[in-house]
């Protein structure tokens, strides 16, 4: 009887152990595998691919362009501003939370320059604050002149705009660039330059006298259709 009772309670024991052992906690934890991600790379900061934007504002904006991603379009930037197309154009369509477009000398938002339109240069940069990208028109490859600065991220707008670079200082004077669409006293860009020219901002006395030119007018484009003219910037 002893016995039996003996092998009785060994047997028990075995059978906790067997199912112990078949239990989750008792299995071998999975080892996973460790994946390292590399860091998005950043061009080093150089005076030729700086954009510099002097706004009625109250200060310079800086922006650091991309011509690893986006080579045309930073080419057609710097190219207008040495020539002078941006100083005293508008910002002529400033959304709250979204974005402030400007390059059209005409005001319209379907003006331009001279120079052909620019093929997109679609591209992994995203529009977060700060991104600086190209405006066109319902047809990708219609970017010219405009551009605008997002101010907050949208990035339902990447792989459909051509991002050319980011501001990497003076956002705050972005922040500051009157909405509207378009906005009823406008701020504008008193003087773009390229960083390489190594031309100084403007004193308040040239900022004052800045703000009395008018630009040349741009002839603007026909629009196919008003569609299409309703569709030359960004959407929200």
């Amino acid at each position: 009887m002893r016995f039996n009772s003996l092998f009785a309670v060994g047997a028990a024991v075995l059978f906790a152990g067997s199912v112990a052992a078949q239990t989750p906690e008792a299995a071998p934890a999975e080892v996973k595998p460790v994946v390292k991600v590399a860091p998005l790379e950043v061009p080093a900061l150089e005076p030729e691919n700086t954009l510099n934007l002097d706004l009625s504002t109250g200060g310079r904006v800086v922006i650091q362009l991309r011509p690893d991603v986006a080579p045309a379009h930073v080419e057609r930037i710097k190219t207008l501003a040495r020539q002078g197309f941006y100083n005293g154009v508008v910002f002529h369509r400033v959304i709250e939370g979204f974005m402030a477009q400007t390059g059209d000398p005409t005001a319209t938002g379907t003006g331009g320059s001279p120079l052909p339109d620019l093929a997109a240069e679609f591209n992994t940069l995203p529009h977060v604050r700060g991104a600086v990208s190209a405006a066109r028109a319902s047809e990708p490859d219609s970017a010219n002149s405009q551009f605008f600065i997002v101010f907050s991220p949208r990035l339902t707008l990447d792989g459909k705009y051509s991002v050319f670079g980011r501001v990497v200082s003076g956002m705050q004077y972005v922040d500051t660039i009157e909405r509207g669409e378009p906005p009823a006293n406008p701020s504008r860009i008193l003087r773009a330059s390229v960083g390489a020219d190594n031309i100084p901002p403007p004193t308040a006395a040239e900022a004052a006298a800045m703000m009395q030119i008018r630009p040349p007018a741009a002839p603007a484009p026909a629009p196919v259709d008003a569609a299409q003219a309703g569709s030359a910037t960004p959407q929200q």
